[in-house]
């Protein structure tokens, strides 16, 4: 009986290898490969695992995957799909039809099984997750289905189903949305087209229907006067009073002022629902989930990725989105597509992490509505300036200060490096630049400390 098991395991292991490219093989090697006249019998049952009977049967079961259905189950189960009270949760419904149309749309494969030449998708999508740092809920995000390599393709999207100035000027007119128009502001327009205008016959009603409202994202530059009162003292008010003068400016210009696009184009820029306020929440939407594309052959893009925004930042991971053309290394098909690697090993159930870039919280919570409690982008300005102290300076001021003899030259120096004599260096909590501290020690560079020698023969990054 123990035989025909293993002749039956040998058999489904011939069978699954077809999909050996998307699993990793290395539970058929065992440190007898290399050597296999010098191990034992136990040996070689043993190695590389449990051993026997149980590292087998662990080995096909990794290999075949999960029964479809079965991941969703056990999200249900954790309570990863949002549902309470044995209501409906709609963003399952929203989810469903998103997965739905991508699948019909795009031909994207996002199913949880195997067949002829698609792995089963490494990713599903929960309604509740979980920041892995601070325990506290991040919203909607992606988890692991089954354990995820480094370097494993986690997602393919065509650039057909994205939001992009292209799609923007296909959408509403290159007439209205000239060639030189900024992405951010095509983009915008095309977004508030699909919602408001086009609505349920949208070709992206799908991909619409998951976008959140503005209070879900809540960015700073949302926020009203009382609410950014609770910030007094931070950068982060100036920058959002900024942001918000130029969105107004922005919509007074292209759409809502005198003679701008709403006066030009009723018809497809209703003013009624091109308004201020889904002008800004068209604006949540790109800032807290627009992807810059660097790979495409046009060089780089703007564009709004169906289910690619679905995945949370992390500031520690090094994954990013990007783009590739479609087809393998000898035969290209022309068109192009968004493209996602592991960058590093994931658990079944962990959450996937991009990085959005590095992010200091005040540009987080500006721009993406959230802030982190371990931020090592997280930084305080500290200004340094070399204040020439020559001996006109001092007699001008009345000042008791003598004068610094090596002033003058100091400022050369600065002056050669292509330097401002007034510098603001970023401090993190736990590293600061080094170019700070060489422009402390010239500050305090004495005619004692050089001897005679210019300034320009010391090397000021050593101590």
């Amino acid at each position: 009986m123990i035989f025909m098991s293993r002749v039956l395991l040998l058999l489904l292991g011939n069978q699954v290898a077809t999909t050996s490219a998307f699993t990793p093989p290395s539970f058929f090697a065992t440190r007898c490969l290399s050597s296999a006249s010098s191990c034992s019998p136990t040996q070689r049952e043993m190695a590389g695992g449990e051993g026997g009977e149980a590292e087998w049967a662990k080995a096909l079961q990794d290999a075949s995957g999960q029964a479809p259905g079965a991941f969703e189950a056990e999200m249900k189960m954790k309570g990863l799909l949002g549902s309470k009270g044995g209501k409906a949760n709609p963003k399952l419904s929203a989810n469903a039809k998103l997965l739905k149309w991508l699948e019909e749309e795009g031909e994207v494969y996002l199913k949880d099984e195997s067949t002829w030449g698609e792995a089963p998708h490494p990713m599903a999508i929960s309604t509740e997750t979980v920041d892995e740092m601070t325990n506290e809920s991040s919203g909607r995000g992606l988890l692991a289905r089954r354990n995820i390599n480094d370097g494993e393709e986690l997602l393919i999207i065509p650039m057909t189903l994205c939001l992009t100035k292209k799609s923007a000027r296909d959408a509403l007119g290159g007439d209205a949305l000239p060639e030189t128009i900024n992405e951010y502001l095509a983009i915008a327009c095309q977004l508030i087209h699909e919602r408001f205008v086009m609505g349920n016959k949208s070709s992206y009603k799908a991909y619409i229907d998951i976008l959140p409202e503005v209070d879900e994202v809540n960015p700073t530059f949302t926020w009203n006067d009382d609410d950014l009162k609770f910030l007094d003292g931070s950068p982060v008010i100036a920058a959002t009073k900024s942001l918000q003068m130029k969105l107004r400016r922005e919509y007074d210009a292209l759409l809502g002022g005198d003679g701008a696009l709403c006066d030009k184009f009723p018809d497809r820029f209703p003013r009624e629902l091109f308004t201020f306020e889904n002008w800004v929440w068209a604006f949540t939407m790109l800032f807290s989930r627009a992807i810059r594309l660097r790979n495409l052959k046009i060089g780089e893009s703007l564009a709004m990725v169906p289910y690619a925004d679905l995945i949370n930042h992390s500031p520690f991971s090094g994954a990013y989105i990007d783009a590739r053309e479609t087809g393998d290394w000898l035969f290209k098909t022309g068109e192009e597509e968004v493209i996602l690697y592991a960058d590093r090993g994931y658990r079944k159930m962990e959450q996937i992490y991009i990085s959005y870039g590095p992010k200091s919280n005040a540009e987080l919570l500006l721009l993406y509505g959230f802030a982190l409690e371990r931020n090592p982008f997280n930084s305080v300005d500290v200004t340094v300036s070399i204040i020439p102290r020559t001996a006109e300076m001092v007699e001008a001021n009345n000042s008791d200060e003598e004068a610094d003899p090596l002033a003058e030259e100091k400022m050369e120096f600065i002056r050669n490096a292509g330097r401002d004599n007034t510098v603001d260096f970023p401090c993190y909590a736990d590293r600061y630049p080094v170019e700070m501290l060489e422009y402390l020690r010239l500050m305090q560079m004495t005619p004692e400390d050089t001897r005679g020698k210019p300034l320009y023969a010391f090397d000021y990054t050593r101590t």
